[in-house]
């Protein structure tokens, strides 16, 4: 019986002091490693020579997950630093359909589904015209340039590297050829039966 009051008068004193300030600090009855000496980042540092907190990696290190078995098919280039011409990446339908997908998500809304760079932003008084894919420009750039301004970006576009995984941004750079080569056709392009049906027909 005498414990139960204690207990409701500890309840009843705790419900007091509910909402009131202290200007003492709280205690802390277990601080375990919380109030350790240590550095803080950016810091600055008596320890090391160049007097930073932050040290950099060991020369050559690589994040685990980060390794590039294919130095090309990561960077868009050759090991002499020159693009890569040809795309990686074997061309197959679900390569070009997924292309598109990544495409239509990722790249109409600047340069159109049909890439002439009239996306549907250019009708909001975007401020940057987009380029058009069709341009002789970029229709004879290596795949590698194409992969590179797709990536880390390039003047006021913006970079989708970090969105968009490296096997999706070579399909989608198959799909932008594909979509090149349907408005800059020719008769050689068209296949052989539908060459004779147009000659047939002339």
């Amino acid at each position: 019986m005498k414990i139960n009051i204690i207990l409701i008068c500890l309840l009843f004193l705790t419900g007091c002091f509910r909402g009131s300030k202290f200007e003492s600090p709280p205690i802390h009855l277990n601080p375990n490693m919380d109030n350790q000496q240590k550095y803080r980042a950016l810091e600055e540092s008596n320890f090391f020579e160049d007097g930073s907190t932050m040290r950099k990696p060991v020369e050559g290190t690589i994040a685990r997950g980060m390794i590039a078995e294919n130095h090309s098919f990561i960077s868009g280039k050759n090991d002499d630093g020159s693009y890569l011409v040809s795309n990686p990446v074997e061309l197959t339908l679900d390569v070009l359909n997924r292309g598109q997908e990544r495409y239509t998500i990722y790249c109409s809304v600047c340069h159109s589904g049909v890439g002439n760079g009239k996306g549907i932003v250019t009708q909001y008084e975007y401020p940057v015209i987009p380029a058009n894919l069709h341009d002789q420009r970029i229709r004879e750039q290596p795949d590698g340039e194409m992969y590179n301004t797709i990536v880390y970006g390039l003047r006021s576009m913006p970079a989708y590297g970090y969105q968009i995984d490296t096997e999706d941004v070579w399909s989608i750079i198959h799909y932008v050829r594909a979509l090149q080569r349907s408005q800059n056709a020719n008769f050689e392009d068209l296949p052989e039966d539908e060459q004779d049906k147009l000659s047939d027909n002339s």
